[in-house]
């Protein structure tokens, strides 16, 4: 099995294109376990934000508004 030099080296002998899908099929290969965990947060966090509009306890914003104060802010 070659070392973790060689095949980095290996690698930057590679065109960008294929570097960049590799790259990638790392990076999923990585984190497929953890797609479950935050999926299921991301649900979570819908629906408590649902509840909150529902009960009124927040107000709703739209993206240009949003967007027009971060860039305030950002200034």
């Amino acid at each position: 099995m070659a070392t973790l030099t060689e095949l980095e080296l290996e690698v930057l002998q590679l065109p960008e294109d294929q570097r960049v899908a590799l790259v990638h099929r790392v990076l999923e290969l990585s984190d497929q376990s953890d797609d479950t965990d935050v999926q299921s947060l991301w649900n979570d966090e819908i629906v408590r934000r649902i509840d909150l509009l529902d009960k009124g306890l927040t107000q709703r914003s739209s993206a240009s508004e949003v967007f027009r104060e971060l860039d305030q802010k950002l200034v």
